[in-house]
């Protein structure tokens, strides 16, 4: 992991940047996340998202004061995961009220 990766991360007040990281289903384990092309990347967090160019040891330092020990190599989708809709009956359609004309 010596090579460059591409890291994503998020971009802070001022300018600062900031590492983004996620969590390892199923056990909840955070971890930083990398990716070895820039079309990974864009295929895992979708175009325009910044990042910036790491060596793998130099990611593991910054993580390291973290406490994340794992790094998560080319993950497929970075996000939250999808909605529950909330539980009990669909609500009945409203029905809508007659159009008005204008007057004559």
């Amino acid at each position: 992991m010596d090579e460059l990766l591409f890291i994503p991360v998020h971009t802070c007040a001022g300018g600062t940047l900031s590492l983004r990281t996620g969590r390892r289903s199923p056990d909840g384990e955070r971890v930083g996340i990398a990716f070895t092309s820039e079309e990974r990347l864009r295929s895992a967090l979708g175009g325009g998202r910044p990042w910036i160019r790491l060596a793998g040891p130099a990611l593991r330092s910054m993580l390291a004061p973290m406490g994340i020990v794992a790094v998560q190599m080319d993950p497929l989708f970075v996000g939250p995961k999808d909605p529950v809709p909330p539980a009990g009956p669909p609500r009945p359609p409203r029905p809508r009220a007659p159009a008005m004309a204008g007057r004559r």
